[in-house]
């Protein structure tokens, strides 16, 4: 006998993982996005790219790639014995721990600079998890290319806003303050 496993069986492994960790993946999120948001008077006085999208667009795009995200690596997670699934799981981990920073810096630090950073970091560090992931299961790598793709867009985004505000907007204050130039 060479089945390790009943398609049952495995079946009810993904079904395990994605229960726990859609969820997880959400939490994460959803934490992240308390550490700062666009809800600040210095992300109101910002210009506004034309490439910005409405700001609904972000919560809806965020909750489906974070779905998404989770049935990823519960794909990963329930391929025991898969070469290189601990390895794909650990990288992919550093990736999204380390992109989750991008909201803290953008709008808690408020530097655009150092979000772009941070991006730049998501998008070679997702570059990188990606193959490994593909390799022990393509479906779970076909499911983060939205997620690659949302994070170019990002930082396409980012640029667009340093590139708008030259001067890193108006920072720290209640907003209430004027400003005069003579």
């Amino acid at each position: 006998m060479n089945i390790l496993a009943s398609k049952a069986q495995l079946r009810a492994s993904f079904l395990r993982w994605a229960l726990f960790l859609v969820p997880l993946i959400l939490l994460i999120g959803f934490a992240a996005g308390q550490l700062g948001g666009p809800d600040t008077p210095w992300f109101a006085g910002l210009a506004k790219p034309a490439i910005y999208p409405p700001p609904a667009a972000f919560g809806i795009v965020w909750s489906i790639l974070f779905v998404m995200i989770g049935l990823s690596l519960a794909l990963v997670a329930s391929a025991w014995g898969a070469p290189g699934r601990a390895l794909a799981l650990g990288v992919f981990a550093l990736h999204f721990i380390g992109t989750q920073a991008w909201t803290a810096v953008f709008f808690g630090m408020q530097d655009m600079t150092a979000g772009l950073a941070v991006l730049g970091y998501g998008v070679v560090s997702l570059l990188v998890a990606l193959p490994l992931i593909w390799r022990v299961r393509r479906n779970a790598g076909l499911l983060l290319l939205p997620y690659l793709a949302w994070l170019c867009f990002a930082s396409a985004l980012n640029y667009q806003f340093i590139a708008a505000n030259p001067d890193g907007g108006q920072r720290g204050g209640s907003g209430a303050e004027t400003r005069v130039e003579l």
